[in-house]
Protein backbone atom coordinates (compact mmCIF):
# COMPACT_ATOMS: atom_id res chain seq x y z
CA UNK A 1 0.00 0.00 0.00
CA UNK A 2 1.64 3.47 -1.30
CA UNK A 3 1.66 6.76 1.44
CA UNK A 4 -1.44 8.37 -0.14
CA UNK A 5 -3.86 4.81 0.23
CA UNK A 6 -2.54 4.53 3.61
CA UNK A 7 -3.37 8.25 4.48
CA UNK A 8 -7.34 7.80 2.78
CA UNK A 9 -8.04 4.43 4.74
CA UNK A 10 -6.04 5.53 8.29
CA UNK A 11 -7.12 9.28 7.74
CA UNK A 12 -3.28 10.32 8.25
CA UNK A 13 0.62 9.68 7.72
CA UNK A 14 2.14 8.27 10.60
CA UNK A 15 5.74 7.66 11.19
CA UNK A 16 5.51 4.12 11.49
CA UNK A 17 3.98 3.80 8.67
CA UNK A 18 1.43 0.66 10.42
CA UNK A 19 -2.46 1.13 11.11
CA UNK A 20 -5.16 -1.34 11.67
CA UNK A 21 -8.67 -1.71 10.97
CA UNK A 22 -11.15 -3.26 12.91
CA UNK A 23 -14.88 -4.22 12.92
CA UNK A 24 -16.33 -2.50 16.17
CA UNK A 25 -18.06 -5.32 17.67
CA UNK A 26 -22.19 -5.47 17.96
CA UNK A 27 -22.68 -5.29 21.58
CA UNK A 28 -25.81 -5.39 23.39
CA UNK A 29 -26.83 -5.54 27.23
CA UNK A 30 -26.68 -9.16 27.85
CA UNK A 31 -27.56 -11.37 31.14
CA UNK A 32 -24.61 -10.43 33.60
CA UNK A 33 -22.48 -12.61 35.98
CA UNK A 34 -20.66 -9.46 36.86
CA UNK A 35 -21.76 -5.71 37.62
CA UNK A 36 -22.06 -3.40 34.53
CA UNK A 37 -20.26 0.03 34.49
CA UNK A 38 -22.85 3.43 33.97
CA UNK A 39 -21.08 6.53 33.66
CA UNK A 40 -23.59 9.64 33.85
CA UNK A 41 -22.30 12.01 31.25
CA UNK A 42 -18.74 11.62 31.23
CA UNK A 43 -16.58 14.57 30.32
CA UNK A 44 -13.04 13.24 30.23
CA UNK A 45 -12.31 10.95 27.13
CA UNK A 46 -8.99 9.41 28.96
CA UNK A 47 -10.83 9.12 31.96
CA UNK A 48 -13.54 7.56 29.98
CA UNK A 49 -10.72 4.78 28.21
CA UNK A 50 -9.19 4.02 31.71
CA UNK A 51 -12.32 3.41 33.00
CA UNK A 52 -13.40 0.85 30.54
CA UNK A 53 -9.76 -0.51 30.86
CA UNK A 54 -9.81 -1.31 34.50
CA UNK A 55 -13.41 -2.92 34.07
CA UNK A 56 -11.89 -4.85 31.36
CA UNK A 57 -9.03 -6.16 34.14
CA UNK A 58 -11.55 -6.34 36.77
CA UNK A 59 -13.94 -8.92 35.08
CA UNK A 60 -16.65 -6.08 35.11
CA UNK A 61 -19.99 -7.14 32.58
CA UNK A 62 -19.22 -4.22 30.32
CA UNK A 63 -19.51 -0.57 30.40
CA UNK A 64 -22.14 2.16 29.19
CA UNK A 65 -22.53 5.42 29.21
CA UNK A 66 -25.41 7.78 28.99
CA UNK A 67 -24.19 11.58 27.62
CA UNK A 68 -23.39 13.14 24.57
CA UNK A 69 -19.56 11.63 24.17
CA UNK A 70 -19.15 8.67 22.05
CA UNK A 71 -17.43 6.02 23.64
CA UNK A 72 -15.72 4.80 20.30
CA UNK A 73 -14.37 8.13 20.20
CA UNK A 74 -10.33 7.72 19.53
CA UNK A 75 -9.02 9.75 22.61
CA UNK A 76 -11.27 6.99 24.72
CA UNK A 77 -10.19 3.94 22.84
CA UNK A 78 -6.39 5.29 23.29
CA UNK A 79 -7.19 5.87 26.97
CA UNK A 80 -8.75 2.14 26.88
CA UNK A 81 -5.26 0.38 25.35
CA UNK A 82 -7.97 -0.99 23.05
CA UNK A 83 -9.98 -2.99 25.49
CA UNK A 84 -12.77 -1.68 24.32
CA UNK A 85 -13.11 -5.34 22.67
CA UNK A 86 -12.93 -7.16 25.48
CA UNK A 87 -16.34 -6.38 27.13
CA UNK A 88 -19.37 -4.94 25.58
CA UNK A 89 -18.51 -0.66 25.43
CA UNK A 90 -22.22 1.19 24.32
CA UNK A 91 -23.97 4.34 24.93
CA UNK A 92 -27.62 4.04 25.85
CA UNK A 93 -30.17 6.82 25.31
CA UNK A 94 -31.11 6.62 28.96
CA UNK A 95 -31.09 5.02 32.47
CA UNK A 96 -34.64 3.27 31.41
CA UNK A 97 -32.94 1.01 29.11
CA UNK A 98 -31.07 -0.42 32.67
CA UNK A 99 -32.16 -3.76 34.21
CA UNK A 100 -30.95 -4.83 37.66
CA UNK A 101 -30.12 -2.89 40.87
CA UNK A 102 -28.59 0.09 40.19
CA UNK A 103 -26.11 1.21 42.72
CA UNK A 104 -25.24 4.80 42.51
CA UNK A 105 -21.77 6.35 44.02
CA UNK A 106 -22.09 9.32 45.98
CA UNK A 107 -20.16 10.95 48.55
CA UNK A 108 -23.38 11.26 51.04
CA UNK A 109 -24.12 7.51 50.48
CA UNK A 110 -24.53 4.89 52.97
CA UNK A 111 -20.64 3.72 52.79
CA UNK A 112 -19.70 0.94 50.78
CA UNK A 113 -17.80 -1.14 53.36
CA UNK A 114 -21.32 -2.28 54.56
CA UNK A 115 -22.94 -2.89 51.45
CA UNK A 116 -23.22 -6.09 48.79
CA UNK A 117 -22.61 -5.61 45.40
CA UNK A 118 -24.87 -8.18 43.52
CA UNK A 119 -23.29 -9.87 40.02
CA UNK A 120 -26.03 -8.52 37.77
CA UNK A 121 -25.84 -4.99 39.81
CA UNK A 122 -25.53 -1.65 38.03
CA UNK A 123 -22.83 0.42 38.83
CA UNK A 124 -23.51 4.02 38.25
CA UNK A 125 -20.98 6.85 38.13
CA UNK A 126 -21.48 10.56 38.02
CA UNK A 127 -19.14 12.63 35.67
CA UNK A 128 -16.23 14.18 37.17
CA UNK A 129 -17.30 17.50 37.70
CA UNK A 130 -21.23 17.22 37.91
CA UNK A 131 -21.70 13.84 39.55
CA UNK A 132 -24.81 11.98 39.11
CA UNK A 133 -27.82 13.68 36.83
CA UNK A 134 -31.20 13.86 38.88
CA UNK A 135 -32.15 10.73 36.53
CA UNK A 136 -29.47 8.42 37.64
CA UNK A 137 -29.84 9.58 40.99
CA UNK A 138 -34.02 9.02 40.44
CA UNK A 139 -33.05 5.43 39.44
CA UNK A 140 -30.82 4.60 41.83
CA UNK A 141 -31.97 1.56 44.36
CA UNK A 142 -29.38 2.11 46.29
CA UNK A 143 -26.81 5.02 46.68
CA UNK A 144 -23.22 4.19 48.37
CA UNK A 145 -20.14 5.84 49.11
CA UNK A 146 -16.56 5.08 49.14
CA UNK A 147 -14.35 5.34 52.14
CA UNK A 148 -12.57 8.90 52.51
CA UNK A 149 -10.38 10.09 54.91
CA UNK A 150 -11.44 13.79 56.01
CA UNK A 151 -10.28 16.66 53.81
CA UNK A 152 -10.18 14.44 50.68
CA UNK A 153 -12.93 15.84 48.29
CA UNK A 154 -12.76 12.72 46.15
CA UNK A 155 -11.42 10.15 44.02
CA UNK A 156 -10.67 10.42 40.07
CA UNK A 157 -13.32 8.83 38.11
CA UNK A 158 -11.39 5.65 37.62
CA UNK A 159 -10.24 5.23 41.21
CA UNK A 160 -13.78 4.96 41.65
CA UNK A 161 -14.90 2.38 39.41
CA UNK A 162 -11.88 0.22 40.08
CA UNK A 163 -12.35 0.47 44.01
CA UNK A 164 -16.21 -0.69 43.47
CA UNK A 165 -15.19 -3.70 41.33
CA UNK A 166 -12.73 -4.51 43.45
CA UNK A 167 -14.90 -4.45 46.78
CA UNK A 168 -17.68 -6.62 44.56
CA UNK A 169 -15.00 -9.15 43.94
CA UNK A 170 -13.55 -9.51 47.22
CA UNK A 171 -16.81 -10.02 48.82
CA UNK A 172 -17.49 -12.78 45.87
CA UNK A 173 -14.22 -14.44 46.68
CA UNK A 174 -15.52 -14.32 50.27
CA UNK A 175 -18.85 -16.12 49.40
Amino acid sequence: MGLDEFVRVVGKAHPTGVGGIVERPEWGIVERSSPLVLLDNPRNLGNFGAVIRVAAGLGAGGVVSIGDVDPWHPNVLRGSAGLHFALPVLRLAGVEELEGEVIAFDADGEDLKHARIPDDAVLAFGSERHGLSDAVRERADRVVSLPMRPKVSSYNLTTSVAMALYHWELFRRAS
